[in-house]
């Protein structure tokens, strides 16, 4: 694949100004990209800048609102629900995790439910903020439908990710984050941008059979639950799916499932509509309130060394810690720049011409 490597803060600065000539304020404007830039430093491609594209086209259309007024519906002491005014997810995402945040520090643990918002980035973003605060953080939301439900032939769920991350001492922090579907969409576009093919079990095409090929999926197939299939585990990827739904959307009044919101321009518009917008849900906790965060942190260092030790499997270099793929990519990345596909820079070269926000090219 042909890929030209840009500096991290230059494309952080061209989102920046993008969101700014859609009227986002300055300052949520650069929360935004912020939550871009972590993504692309991470190595989650699909979804960083190149998710660019659709949040001007949506912002354009006054799909989203760029200054949106958050407000706390209903809360306890260590419990919200956050109506996010149709705002960005990039800027709601993280004022609602600051919300969760600080009734931990008062409470002891922060519990979020956010509806009425979209799109919110990369799921791992938020808690690597609590890990800033010396906190274990949680972070999920629902999605487009893009994912079958086990044995169903049909888009019914988002890809409807999961992430939490627990702080080390001396080791690097263990950030878990995943899609609860066989793979995130973005890796279907990645590929097909790339003309290559995709592994058997990711996807099922429009007649419901496994599909190889992205445009399978794409072209009204969907993807399978984490797991692929019921031999596989499908079932389990199902049942955290259902998860992120209830807490994400039953819980906040968010709309659930089927009936979450597009989030691109070709993506279906559902039937009908069960509450506002998507949902999210964050969580905090803070440690002292379990153990002493010493004992935790030295315990956490423990186990990732005593997991690294572990006997390699035959052909492969070894366990891998959750988070070490994400941070490697990032000391990488910081010193060498993003590196961006073709179609990704036609893209941003598009939104340029389009707001007139000089892109380096």
């Amino acid at each position: 694949m042909n890929e030209t490597r840009y500096p991290a803060a230059a494309l952080d600065a061209f989102c920046r100004s993008v969101f700014e000539h859609h009227g986002v304020p300055p300052d949520e404007a650069a929360l935004a990209s912020e939550v871009l830039a972590t993504a692309d430093l991470r190595g989650v491609d699909s979804h960083g800048v190149a998710r660019l594209r659709t949040y001007h086209d949506m912002l354009a259309l006054g799909r989203i609102n760029p200054r949106p007024r958050l407000s706390i519906v209903r809360e306890t002491a260590s419990t919200a629900t956050v109506d996010g005014d149709n705002g960005l997810g990039l800027v709601v995402g993280p004022k609602a995790n600051r919300i969760a945040m600080d009734k931990a520090d008062a409470a002891g643990s922060g519990w979020v439910s956010v509806r009425n918002t979209n799109h919110y980035g990369l799921a791992a973003y938020y808690p690597l903020r609590a890990l800033e605060r010396g906190m274990i953080g949680w972070s999920m939301t629902n999605s487009t439908k893009l994912v079958a439900p086990l044995w169903g032939a049909e888009r019914m769920l988002g890809t409807n990710p999961i992430a939490i991350a627990f702080p080390g001492q001396e080791e690097p922090p263990v950030v878990v984050d995943l899609a609860t579907s066989a793979v995130a969409y973005g890796k279907v576009e990645i590929a097909q941008r790339a003309g290559e093919s995709i592994p058997r079990g990711w996807a099922i095409d429009a007649r419901g059979e496994h599909t190889e090929t992205p445009a399978g999926m794409i072209e009204g197939g969907a993807l399978l639950p984490l797991g692929s299939f019921r031999e596989a585990g499908g079932h389990k990827g199902f049942c955290l799916a259902t998860m992120v739904d209830m807490l994400c959307c039953v819980l906040s009044g968010a709309n659930w499932g089927p009936f979450a919101p597009p989030f691109a321009l070709r993506q279906e518009i559902p039937a009908r509509s069960v509450g506002k917008g998507i949902g999210h849900f964050f969580g905090a906790m803070r440690i002292d309130g379990f153990i002493d965060p010493d004992e935790f942190r030295r315990q956490v260092d423990d186990w990732v060394r005593t997991f690294r030790a572990t006997k390699p499997q035959p052909g492969t270099t070894g366990v891998v810690i959750p988070g070490d793929p994400e941070r490697e990519a990032e000391i990488e990345r910081r010193e060498h720049g993003v590196p961006l596909v073709s179609a990704v820079i036609e893209d941003l070269r598009a939104v340029a011409r389009e707001t007139g926000v000089k892109f380096e090219a």
